[in-house]
Parts: C-alpha cells; structure tokens; sequence
C-alpha cells in the first residue's frame, strides 16, 4: 500500500497505528451476543416453515410443552396484538409503494422457507431446539414464484392480498436529455439483459439477541448484533409498544455485518416479547443455517440495459430498466436500496448526457433483501462498466480508450441524475491505475498468450460511489424514515484522558483507533489517552449506526467538531492561566502559548485540571471540558477509483487464476491507511466473490439449495489474489475532516474489474456476456462451444 498523492501533512491522521479493539479481540476477551449469561437464562428456539408459499391450517405445540424442561411455546396467534409487524423504514417517495405486513411469526400463511411459524421456550437451548420437532403444523402447499420475472407475469402466485402481479413499486427517474431524442442522434444503441445474482452477506457472527425485563420498573435491556443500536430501540420500541425511555439496546462486540445488521428482525422482538411475558431473561442466537434462510439476503436484479454510443465510443445515453427481487416482504432499508442508491448512481464517473431508470420491486417466495455491502452501489456501477466493455467489443476499441473519452476528467461536478460530486481527478486517477498496473504491457503480453493459446484477459472498472449517508434534508425528502445526522461527545477528564461517544456503531472496522486519530489530531493529545464509547443506547446520546461509509465522514466529522469546541473552550481558560488575550494565544501539538514566546506554555492536561479546579476561569466561562455536537452534512461525499485486473484462464478446466490486481482510490484524507487498505483487501475479495463464486440458489418451489457454507462458496485465503492498493488523496469539502469513506468502494470495483477481465480473455473467441459468478463450469461450456476447450 502506499499514498501516490496526499493532500496536506497531518501529526496523527494518515499514520498506521494499530487497531485498539484487536488485543482483546484476538485473545478470546471480546464480548459478543452469544457471551451473554444472565441468572435464571432461558433459551428461545423457532420452528421454521419447510416451504416457501402455503397455508397454514393448524399448528399443535401441546406435545411439544409436554417435554421437560420446556417451559412456554408459541404460535403466531399468540403474539397477535403482542407484536406490532416488522416494519419497513424507507417509505420510498413518488413510487406507489405498497407494504403489506410482515408478522414477526407467521399465523395464517408463509412466504419463504425459513419464515417462523412457532417458538419454543426453554430451560437450555438443546431441549428447545428438540422441542420444535414435536410441534405438529397442518400446511397447506401453495405454488411458489422465485424469478422476478416470473412472479410479473399474468397467473403467477400472488403473495399478499392487494399487491396485485406482486410488484411492491415501480420507481423512475430520468435526467437530462430524453432517452429517444438522445438515440436518434447515436449512431447506434447496444442492448444487453444482466443478472446481477443474488447473494448472501455470510457474517462471521450470526445474528442473535437476549433480552431482560424489569417488571418493578418497566426497563426492558436487549443485547443484539446491530450496526445502528438507536435505530433498533426506535423500531422495537414502536413494534412492542414500550416507551423508548424504557428500553436499553446494547450492541456489544459485533462479529461483522456487510448490511445484514442494519434492519431490525422479527427475532429481536420475539426475544423482547418472551422476556417481558415470561419475567425471566431469554436468549436467541441463530444457527448458520437459520442465518442463510433468515438473514436478508442481497443485490439478485435482472437488468435491461439499452447504450445509446456515437461511432467514437462516446455514451450519450442509457436506459435501465430493473427487476428487483425485494423477496417475500419489505425489510427495513429495501424499498431505497435498488433505486436511490442504484438509479442516481448510473451516471458514474462519466459524462453521459440521458439517463433513464425504472425500477420495479417484486415480491417472490424467497428470503428478504436489504442492503449488502455496495447496496446498489456496486449494481450500478456492473451495468455502466460492462457498457464500456460492451462499447468497446462493438466498435472494437480499447475499453481504456472508451473510458478516456467519457471519463469526467475532475470534480466538482453535476450529473444528469442530479448529484454534485465532491471532489476529485477522475482521468488523472484512471491514467495512474493503468500504468501502475502496466495495462500496455499486459495488452502486448496478451497478444503473445494468444499466440500460444493461452487465455489472459484484462478488465478495468472505474467508478464512484455516493457515500458519507447525510444528510437530513435529502434522505428524508426520499422516504427515509430517519435523519441521517450523527452526534458526539467529547470528554476530556480532569487527567486529561479523553473519552469519545458516538452515535456510529463500528463492528469490526477498527473505528475505535481511527476516532482517536482524529482527537488525537485535534486535541493534541496521545491516541492511548482517547476511549471511544459506542453501541450503547444509555451510554451514547443518540446515532443512526455505522453503514454506507458513513462512519468516518459523517460519525468522525461529528467527532473532529466537537473536539473543535473543546479546544476553543481550552483557549479561553489557556488564556486566563498564561494572563493573555485569547485572540493571542496559540494552540499547537497539544500546547498553547502566546504568540512569538512558545517557551512559556500550557498543555492541554493543564486546562483540562483548571477547566475542573475552576479557580481560574474566564468570566462566561462554565467548568468542566466537554462538547456535543448533532452534525448533519451539507452534502454526501464520493470516493471514486479505478481498479485492474488481468487473469488467466485455464482453458482445460476454466478456472480463473487472477495474475495481477491494482486498486487506485480515492477516498478522501486517508485516517489510517492499513485500515484503509484492510478494507480494499476485503472488499475486493468479497467483490471477487460475486464475480466468480457466490450464488444464492432457490429450485423452482422456493427451496434455498445454496443454505450452508458447502454449498455457497466463500472465498478463503486461499482464493485471495494479492491486492496492490494504492490512494490519491483529494479531500472532500463536504466534511470538516475531508476524507469520503472507504468501506464499500473496493466491493463496487472489483465485481466489474474481473468479470470484464475474464470476458475480455474470451473476446477473441466472439464471447460478448456471460453473467455471474463465472464459474468454471460455465466458462468450459463456452470454450466447449467455440471448440477450443
């Protein structure tokens, strides 16, 4: 890894100081869900429907609570009343939207495998879960729709009452030009229908939750894997009917989430519900079977795609048109995932003049979607870079060339879908990716390979990301439920120890020592000397959780302000106890002084004990040594890149070897550059993932058949090409800290970056599209097919 451009020198920011979660993490004294033991525990366990779309005519749990140890079961009847439906968050705007209800358990009917139909409570998990197979469930099998275009079609299944042809929404959006008006003035339109496949976030915790109720006061506490702990108090306080100021969300150590732990599920409020009903405390905590049927899933569209090109491989157009899957109900974030975050995103980092979207959310009998790392992001992005691909193939240029002439060449700029993008030197960053990554050597290399038989291909994604999720204004005048604000304290002790809240809630991302580089930046003050505190509704103020990389320029903008007014807070008694003026005084790594006599100075633990001992404060000025900031940004930030791949392909089997990898981004001021370059790593290998591995696999009567880790393929280290990463730092004016996040920028590039590189090593062979994952399988067939496999 290394910086090839960085914007201005900093004394903590930049610096690659080791993550302060990892000792305890590494050493087994992390505190997760599953770690929880409270006094007098029990132990929830659910019956889940074998199918995907029946009836349910009777459910008999008597035998079941005839078992020792058994201590209550549930049906969905029960909790009528009890449990309000698990509600959707994003009520998207201007789409006709409909959200029929989700019930935490289900009564009268089933819509997915996997869906709960009875719980089971007992004194240890074991006797639950063996009490489940004596629960006796009269069903009723109903024909099941999967594919999305199937479930659209006259006479498919219907999953709810009045969601007619299943369609959820329909949701469009057109910017600049009109789409006909453009093509009529190209010189061709190219057409291509695209999967992008559905897949599975595969978290290496899964998901649970322990809930304890106090029935003297009222006070309900509820531990659960959750990257928004304040959202999830929000919703269940809502769905439960108990007074937010009642209710205590605690996400402890949380073991990864990619999305799937941003909505709430109906397992928390079940797990709330037994606890309260049943005066004992009551812990869930899901199988990794129960997590592939239960856990959203993600991405799964089929896409229409229409390019509207001049003969000098200029885009003047495109037209999508998208089916999403949103599976068998509506999950918290879904309606927003593939249309705001997908549709403004089509223009990319390119100049393209018309951009036509419409996007229709279908209801099939399989698993909920919600956002996946990307979320629409990434499937954007796959559609703009195989056009360029496909341009190039079609007009047989270079597919660098194609980029060069429709690449923005810098920002700030608007495009036609309606986004001013931050900042940034878009060809400048495309042209260094290339030559880092050689591309003209590989491209003569390829044509000697070629001349042997051998099957090298190099694929090229540039793209950019809106990301930094604020601020307010925008998010809700789109349907999102909530502000996308964030809050902060800073604390600085009487010692001058520095404590941190956030309302971000980092699960694995290393936030905790990025937070104090950002402190210790401001303050002055030593990155050990800062705690960051998070993930805890009583402790933390308020937050809407760490998701869309808006950890860092929205949860870290807060932070660096409110270390902002502390320090000018510290000025003003620094200026009483030096018997300055405080326009004189000076702040500098941690000291101040006055102006022109830096020998005699203050530190900052020097005010810090004054700001306590309050003998000598300014007039107006109140003790202690603290800040709060609610931030809400202007605006969103964009990081943008260019990644490169060349692979080969082993003609005899078609397995995909990936030869050389290169990622160029540029995600704002780098905080700390081997987190950053942590997460390129494992979002490129996730995106590496989608390109050649995973699929999330339903047989036509909604069976998942891809429901564990031997049939869903993972990539582990030893799929794990090395990953050359590489930052250009252009710093975001949206922020007070001008980084633009960097969480999910590696996963949107590196999907399209391999795929056009393998199709690429078969376009001399009239190979045009295959879509993902492109398993050797797939690729033999092909090489079978033009006989030369």
């Amino acid at each position: 890894m290394s910086i090839i451009y960085k914007a201005r020198p900093t004394q903590h920011l930049g610096k690659p100081v080791k993550r302060k979660e990892d000792p305890k993490l590494i050493t087994g004294r992390g505190l997760y869900v599953d770690d929880i033991k409270l006094p007098g525990m029990l132990y929830a366990a659910f019956l889940r429907s074998p199918y995907a779309h029946a009836k349910i005519k009777s459910i008999d749990v008597s035998k079941a609570l005839r078992i020792p140890g058994v201590v209550a079961a549930y049906t969905g009847k029960d909790f009528r009343g009890k449990i309000g439906p698990i509600p959707t968050g994003w009520l998207l705007t201007g789409a006709d939207l409909k959200v029929p209800e989700w019930p935490a358990v289900a009564y009268d009917k089933v819509r997915f495998a996997g869906e709960i139909v009875a719980v089971v409570v007992a004194s240890d998990p074991y006797r639950a879960r063996d009490a489940l197979d004596a629960i006796e469930v009269d069903y009723e099998p109903l024909q099941a729709v999967v594919n999305v275009e199937d479930a659209i079609k006259p006479g498919a299944p219907q999953l709810h009452e009045g969601v007619p042809n299943n369609i959820a929404f329909r949701w469009r959006l057109k910017g600049g030009e009109d789409f006909e008006d453009i093509s009529k003035k190209a010189d061709k339109v190219i057409k291509q229908r695209m999967v992008n496949q559905r897949l599975i976030p595969s978290a290496m915790e899964p998901r649970g939750a322990v809930a304890e109720y106090n029935r003297y006061t009222g006070e309900l506490t509820l531990w659960v894997t959750s990257q928004n702990p304040h959202v999830h108090r929000l919703l269940l306080s809502g769905i439960l009917g108990i007074p937010e100021n009642k209710l205590r969300v605690i996400a402890p150590d949380v073991g990864g989430g990619f999305g799937s732990k941003i909505p709430v599920y109906p397992l928390e409020a079940i797990v709330a519900r037994l606890a309260m009903d049943l005066g004992r405390p009551v812990k869930y905590v899901e199988t990794r079977r129960e997590n592939f049927l239960g856990t959203i899933h993600g991405r799964d569209h089929v896409e229409y795609v229409e390019a509207a090109i001049k003969n000098d491989g200029t885009v003047l157009g495109l037209r999508v048109r998208t089916l999403a899957n949103m599976g068998a109900y509506l999950s918290t974030a879904a309606p927003g995932v593939p249309t705001i975050l997908f549709g403004t995103m089509l223009s990319g980092p390119y100049k393209i003049r018309s951009v036509d979207v419409e996007v229709t959310g279908v209801f099939t009998n399989t698993t909920p979607v919600d956002a996946y790392r990307g979320a629409g992001r990434p499937e954007a992005t796959y559609i703009l870079e195989r056009v360029m691909d496909l341009v190039a193939r079609e007009l047989n240029m270079d597919p660098a060339d194609v980029r060069r002439k429709n690449l923005i060449p810098e920002a700030p700029y608007t495009v036609v879908t309606g986004l001013t993008y931050d900042s940034g030197k878009y060809l400048e960053v495309f042209e260094r990716a290339l030559k880092i990554a050689d591309y003209e050597g590989w491209r003569k290399r390829q044509i000697e390979a070629r001349k042997e038989g051998r099957l090298i291909g190099i694929g090229i994604a540039s793209y950019i990301e809106v990301c930094g999720l604020a601020p307010s204004r925008i998010a809700r005048a789109t349907g999102f439920g909530l502000g996308l604000w964030e809050s902060a304290i800073v604390r600085v002790h009487p010692s001058g120890k520095v404590t941190v809240y956030t309302g971000t809630s980092p699960h694995g991302q290393g936030e905790d020592v990025a937070f104090a580089q950002i402190v210790a930046e401001e303050l002055g003050v030593s990155t050990e000397d800062v705690e960051v505190i998070h993930g805890d509704t009583a402790l933390v103020q308020f937050g809407m959780g760490t998701y869309g990389s808006r950890t860092t320029p929205v949860g870290g903008g807060a932070i660096a302000l409110a270390a902002r007014r502390v320090r000018e807070k510290a000025r003003k008694i620094a200026a009483a106890l030096l018997e300055a003026r405080e326009e004189d005084v000076v702040f500098e790594a941690g000291r101040f002084y006055v102006k022109g006599a830096p020998e005699k100075a203050v530190t900052i633990q020097q005010v810090a004990l004054a700001a306590y001992t309050a003998e000598k404060l300014p007039p107006g000025v109140e003790p202690g040594l603290e800040a709060t900031v609610f931030y809400d940004p202007e605006n969103f930030t964009f990081p943008y890149g260019t990644h490169v791949c060349v692979v080969e392909i082993d003609r005899e089997t078609g397995g995909v070897k990936i030869l050389r990898y290169v990622a160029v981004d540029d995600a704002g001021i780098i905080v700390n550059p081997m987190l950053a370059e942590g997460q390129v790593i494992g979002g490129a290998l996730q995106g590496i993932a989608q390109a050649l591995y995973e699929e999330a696999i339903y047989d036509s009567s909604g069976n998942l058949l891809t429901a564990g880790f031997n049939d869903y393929m993972i990539p582990t280290a030893r799929e794990a090409p090395k990953i050359e990463s590489y930052f250009y730092e252009t710093p975001s004016p949206h922020n007070p800290l001008g980084v633009k996040g960097i969480g999910e920028t590696s996963t949107i590039a590196s999907t399209p970056a391999v795929v056009n590189a393998v199709l690429d090593a078969l376009a001399h062979l009239g190979v045009r599209h295959i879509d993902m994952p492109l398993l050797p399988s797939k690729i033999y067939k092909v090489l079978k097919e033009k006989e030369v496999g």
